[in-house]
């Protein structure tokens, strides 16, 4: 049996709450693929490849494809590692958000605040799906440039507070 490097371990974790946080903020610049029903509200469906990078003292660098489906209220979000597989699973609903990555579940009463204990730092989830729907709502501290989104490529940009992300999403035609 093969021993398990608890440092690489850890980094893997790491590694997938950042690529949840990046999917968040990379979606939220996605064209949507397709519109449905979902209780009784509109819900879309995007998917595609994104990539983050945060200028923290690690320099992080995380990329993934995804799929996201739902509304901010309620909704689900599939990252994939390259070969294909699930690397985590994101759902939330009115009252609760859970992530489960690699065996582990982390869990809050909502989406803005699992989010925000994943990456330490709020993200705009609302704004991100106005943007996805081509609406640049302005968020204070971030850019969103849906300036390309017709060719399915966007960039969003938190350039406060610290530390700067730049993120980039491409879509699936």
């Amino acid at each position: 049996m093969k021993a398990v490097n608890p440092v690489a371990a850890a980094r893997t974790g790491l590694a997938a709450w950042g690529l949840a946080a990046a999917v968040l903020l990379l979606a939220g610049c996605a064209a949507p693929l397709r519109q449905g029903a979902q209780d009784g509200a509109t819900a879309s469906s995007w998917s595609g490849r994104l990539a983050l990078q945060v200028q923290d003292d690690a320099r992080q660098s995380f990329s993934a494809a995804f799929e996201l489906r739902g509304r901010p209220e309620a909704g689900e979000l599939r990252l994939f590692n390259p070969l294909g597989g699930t690397a985590g699973v994101l759902t939330w609903s009115p009252g609760r958000a859970v992530l489960e990555t690699g065996g582990q579940t982390r869990q809050a009463a909502s989406l803005e605040e699992l989010v925000a204990q994943a990456t330490g730092s709020p993200i705009p989830v609302t704004a991100l799906f106005d943007w996805l729907a081509g609406i640049d709502t302005p968020v204070p501290g971030w850019k969103a440039d849906l300036e390309q989104l017709a060719q399915g490529r966007i960039r969003a940009q938190r350039l406060a507070p610290p530390p700067l992300a730049d993120l980039r999403v491409v879509l699936d035609r």
